[in-house]
C-alpha cells in the first residue's frame, strides 16, 4: 500500500482534534478522541510498547503510597488508580516488570481476582490483568525488585557528599512499569498524587506539585519522614519521576529554582542563573508556561540521561556543570519540552520525533532569543553533523531507521532514540519554517500547541493539523510532507543552517592537518562550539607527535568541558593514543551518561588488543556505578564473559 492511501484515512479521522475546542473547555482526563473515534483505536494510536487495552479500561489517576527502602533497594506500599472503564468492561490489563504483587482490592478493599501473564523476557515485561466486577478504582500492594530497571540506589560514597545514600528514577521509555503497576504508555494520560516515606536526612523530590517539601513526621515511625505531592495535570507516565538523598536549594526566580548536593549547590545555581530568561522567551515564543513551577535537579553522576523533562523538575546531569554556560541549551532543550512532549506528547514510542524534532526545533529558538543568532546556528550545524553520523550508523539514508515515523514493533523503543529523531525532525520543521515564514510558523505551532494541549498525538494528526490551519496552496505538496515523515532519507529540500563562524574553523582544521602547528588554531578566541568543530572535524588519523602538541596546548585529557573530553577521547582512542588512557579511564569512571559512555567503549572495544582488554578491565569497575539504561547499551559492547 501507497503511503499516501495509508495515511488518508487517519489524517481525516484527525481534523476534529486539529480543528477542536480549547483544552480549558475539554475534560482533560476524558479519553482521547479522534472524529469520534478513540485515539486508541487508530493504527497510529496503538502502542505496541504496552500491554494495555485502554478501549475496555484506562488508568486516570495514580495515587502512590510507598517506602523507599535504601536497605532492600525497593519501593513498597501501593498504588490506588482510578479507571475509565467501558460499558462492557470486565478487565483492566496493566504493565509491570518485575513486581511482587501481594494483594489487589477494590475501591472497597474486596479482593478481585488478578494474574500476571508472561513475561516477555525483555523490557516490555508482564501484562497485570485485574478482574474488575464492576470496580472503577484497584488498589495494588507491592514492592519493585531490587534491580528495577527505572531506580538506581546509590550508596554514599557514589554521592558527591559521601554521607547518604541516593535514588533516582528513569521512566523513558518503558521503564516506570518496574516501579508502578500502571498502564505504562504515552498515549495514557494519568494525573497522579503519591506520599513517600523516606529515613531522616534524606529529602524527596518527585515531578509534581511539592506539597511538603520538608517532609512530616510519621505517627510510630521516628526516624523517617513522609513527602506528599500532587499532579493535577494529565500527564505520559513515563513523566512520573522520584530523587531522594542529601538534597539542597535555591531559588533563581519567582518561578525556579535548583536541587542539588549542598557542595553542588553554588555552582548549580551559577550556571542555570539564565533560567528564567529562558522562560520568558519560550512563553514569548509559543505561550504560557502551564506546569506552575520550573525547577532543575542536578543529579549523581551514575544518571543516564543529559536530562530529563519531568514536569515542573527537570532531572539533569552534572556533566553539564561547565561553568561557563557553555552546555546550558541542554536545560533550554528540557525547558522547551514543557510544551512539546509533556504538552503534547507522542501516543506511542514509533512516533518518538514529535516530542523530540519539535523539541530541537524550540530549544534553538529559545538559544537564540537569550544567547543570539550566531550561537544558535552553530548549534544547529553541530546538530546536522550529528544527524548525519547516526544515519551511517543505521546504514545509511535508505535505512528504514531514518524515518521520523518507526516501525519499532518488536522493538525496544530505545532503538528509536537516535539523533535522526531529534534532528531530522528539527531540519523538517526549520524547511517548513522557510516555506511559509517564520511569523505564520509561529503563530501556527502556538496554536498548535493550545488546540493540543494534554492530548496525545500522532504523525498522522499532526499531518491534519497542519493541512487545516497551516498551509495554504500546494505548500503542503511542495515541502513533500509524507514523504518526510513516512519514507527513509533526507528529502533534497531539507534547510541545513550552516554556522558562519564554522568556516574560520574548517579553515583551522586544514591548516593544523597540513602544518601541524598549534598556532594556527585560535582555541583561546573559540566557543565550546567552535572547539567541537575543530575537534570532531580534524583527520581520523594523526599522529602521536601532533596529537602531543594539542594536548600539550589545550590540556584535552584534563578538559572540564565534558563535550570537549568526550569529543577529544573518540579521536585519540581512534589513534591508539597511550598518553589518552589515564583520562579515558578517569572519565568513564566519573560518570553513567550514556551518551559519553557507550560510543567510549565502543572505540575501545574497535581497536583490537589495544583498545579490548582496557575497555573490559574499566567496565567491570564502572558497571555497578551505571545506571541499567546505560550498562544495557554497554554490555552489548563489552562481553564482559569473554574477557
Amino acid at each position: 500500500m501507497k503511503i499516501a492511501n495509508l495515511i488518508a484515512p487517519l489524517a481525516a479521522a484527525t481534523l476534529l482534534a486539529a480543528c477542536g475546542s480549547e483544552p480549558e473547555l475539554r475534560d482533560r482526563n476524558a479519553a482521547p478522541m479522534i472524529d469520534g473515534q478513540s485515539i486508541y483505536a487508530t493504527e497510529e494510536g496503538r502502542d505496541t510498547h504496552s500491554h494495555a487495552n485502554p478501549l475496555e479500561a484506562r488508568v486516570t489517576h495514580v495515587s502512590l503510597d510507598l517506602n523507599a527502602d535504601f536497605e532492600e533497594r525497593r519501593m513498597v506500599g501501593s498504588a490506588t488508580l482510578d479507571l475509565d472503564v467501558a460499558e462492557d468492561g470486565e478487565e483492566v490489563v496493566l504493565d509491570s516488570k518485575d513486581l511482587e504483587i501481594r494483594e489487589v482490592v477494590n475501591g472497597e478493599g474486596e479482593a478481585l481476582r488478578w494474574e500476571m501473564g508472561e513475561d516477555s523476557g525483555d523490557v516490555h515485561g508482564a501484562p497485570l490483568t485485574i478482574t474488575l466486577d464492576g470496580a472503577e478504582q484497584v488498589k495494588i500492594t507491592y514492592a519493585s525488585a531490587p534491580g528495577a530497571a527505572a531506580l538506581q540506589w546509590l550508596e554514599p560514597e557514589q554521592t558527591e557528599g559521601g554521607e547518604e545514600p541516593f535514588l533516582f528514577s528513569q521512566g523513558q521509555a518503558i521503564l516506570n512499569r518496574s516501579w508502578i503497576p500502571t498502564q505504562d504508555s504515552p498515549g495514557i494520560r494519568q494525573t497522579w498524587d503519591a506520599r513517600i516515606t523516606a529515613p531522616e536526612g534524606i529529602r524527596v523530590v518527585m515531578s509534581a506539585e511539592m506539597l511538603t517539601p520538608e517532609g512530616e513526621l510519621i505517627d510510630g515511625q521516628p526516624g523517617r519522614r513522609a513527602f506528599r505531592f500532587r499532579m493535577d495535570e494529565p500527564i505520559a507516565p513515563y513523566l512520573i519521576a522520584i530523587a531522594a538523598g542529601d538534597l539542597a536549594f535555591q531559588e533563581l526566580g519567582d518561578r525556579s529554582g535548583v536541587y542539588a548536593e549542598p557542595s553542588m549547590l553554588a555552582a548549580a545555581a551559577s550556571e542555570f542563573e539564565d533560567i528564567e530568561e529562558m522562560i520568558s522567551a519560550a512563553e514569548e515564543l509559543y505561550g504560557e508556561y502551564r506546569w506552575g513551577r520550573y525547577d532543575l535537579l542536578v543529579l549523581p553522576s551514575a544518571f543516564p540521561f543529559g536530562g530529563m523533562e519531568n514536569p515542573r523538575l527537570t532531572f539533569v546531569t552534572p556533566t553539564i556543570l561547565a561553568g561557563d554556560k557553555s552546555l546550558v541549551s541542554l536545560v533550554a532543550h528540557e525547558l522547551a519540552h514543557s510544551w512539546s512532549g509533556n504538552l503534547v506528547t507522542n501516543a506511542s514510542w514509533d512516533d518518538f520525533w514529535l516530542n523530540e524534532g519539535f523539541t530541537v526545533y524550540f530549544e534553538n529558538r529559545i538559544m537564540e532569543a537569550v544567547y543570539g543568532r550566531e550561537q544558535a546556528e552553530m548549534l544547529a550545524d553541530l546538530g546536522w553533523a550529528d544527524m548525519m553520523e547516526d544515519v551511517e550508523a543505521v546504514g545509511g539514508l535508505t535505512s528504514e531507521d531514518t524515518r521520523l515515523h518507526l516501525d519499532l514493533d518488536g522493538r525496544d523503543p530505545d532503538d528509536g532514540m537516535t539523533n535522526i529523531a531529534y534532528e531530522k525532525g528539527a531540519v523538517f520543521l526549520r524547511t517548513i519554517e522557510e516555506t511559509v515564514g517564520r511569523a505564520r510558523f509561529d503563530a501556527w505551532l502556538r496554536d498548535y500547541f493550545d488546540r493540543n494541549a494534554f492530548q496525545p498525538q500522532t504523525s498522522a494528526g499532526l499531518i491534519a493539523d497542519m493541512r487545516a490551519n497551516l498551509f495554504e496552496g500546494d505548500e503542503a505538496e511542495e515541502i513533500g510532507l509524507e514523504a518526510w515523515i513516512y519514507e527513509p532519507g533526507l528529502p533534497e529540500n531539507a534547510v541545513h543552517v550552516q554556522s558562519n563562524r564554522f568556516r574560520a574553523v574548517d579553515q583551522a582544521i586544514a591548516n593544523f592537518a597540513e602544518s601541524g602547528e598549534v598556532t594556527v588554531i585560535n582555541w583561546p578566541e573559540w566557543t565550546t562550539q567552535e572547539r567541537l568543530r575543530f575537534l570532531n572535524g580534524l583527520p581520523r588519523e594523526l599522529a602521536d607527535d601532533r596529537l602531543d602538541a594539542l594536548d600539550e596546548a589545550f590540556s584535552l585529557n584534563a578538559a572540564r568541558n565534558s563535550e570537549i573530553r568526550f569529543a577529544w577521547l573518540k579521536l585519540a582512542i581512534a589513534n591508539r593514543y597511550d598518553a589518552a588512557r589515564d583520562s579515558t579511564e578517569a572519565f568513564l569512571l566519573s560518570m553513567g551518561r550514556r551518551k559519553f559512555v557507550a560510543p567510549l567503549f565502543e572505540a575501545l572495544m574497535a581497536e583490537g588488543q589495544w583498545g579490548q582488554p582496557f575497555a573490559r578491565r574499566v567496565y567491570r569497575e564502572a558497571r555497578p556505578r551505571y545506571h541499567a539504561i546505560t550498562t544495557g547499551t554497554v554490555d552489548e559492547t563489552v562481553p564482559l564473559s569473554d574477557g
